[in-house]
């Protein structure tokens, strides 16, 4: 499948935008991957926000040429998958996740703030907690005090309910 001239010119621009709002692009190579995992994988990239296409490798050189992610562009040879997110986990994570039930796909370069990172990169990135979580893991962190407080109000209430009651 050939495009023409302003279909590679609206495709640059479309891949642009993302990257404008990436924190984090991961590249994959997907050949042998079946039709339905494909699938599911794109299912579950939008379902987590991911910006996920099989793209040519020449358009996307362009999009990324004079960003944080140019040195990306000499991994971008073959059969490949981009994973863009703005969430600085994400597009790890959801490759990640996919590969590890889908050895056909192979994470293979990635890219965050403004850093190259290799395949064992890409993985550490993934392990890391994403941004909801780190958000529950601060909240609950947050709510421990005021739990604890209110628990030994509640302790003291009774306390001196007792207290009143055995006056």
């Amino acid at each position: 499948m050939s495009l023409n001239l302003n279909d590679k010119k609206a495709v640059v621009a479309e891949v642009s935008a993302q990257v404008a709002n990436a924190q984090t692009i991961v590249v994959a190579e997907y050949r042998g991957v079946q039709v339905p995992d494909l699938t599911a994988l794109r299912q579950k990239a939008r379902e987590s926000g991911v910006y996920l296409r099989v793209l040519k490798n020449t358009l996307v050189r362009r999009a990324v040429a004079d960003t944080p992610f140019a040195p990306l562009a000499k991994d971008m040879v073959g059969p490949l998958i981009y994973s863009i997110s703005a969430d600085p986990v994400a597009a790890a994570k959801v490759l990640d996740d996919f590969a590890k039930g889908n050895d056909k796909l192979v994470l293979k370069a990635g890219s965050y703030a403004g850093k190259a990172l290799d395949q064992n990169g890409v993985k550490a990135l993934a392990a890391t907690p994403g941004r909801e979580q780190l958000i529950a893991m601060l909240l609950g962190v947050m709510q421990a005090p005021l739990t604890g407080f209110a628990g030994a109000m509640a302790a003291l209430a009774k306390k001196r309910e007792e207290e009143g009651a055995a006056a």
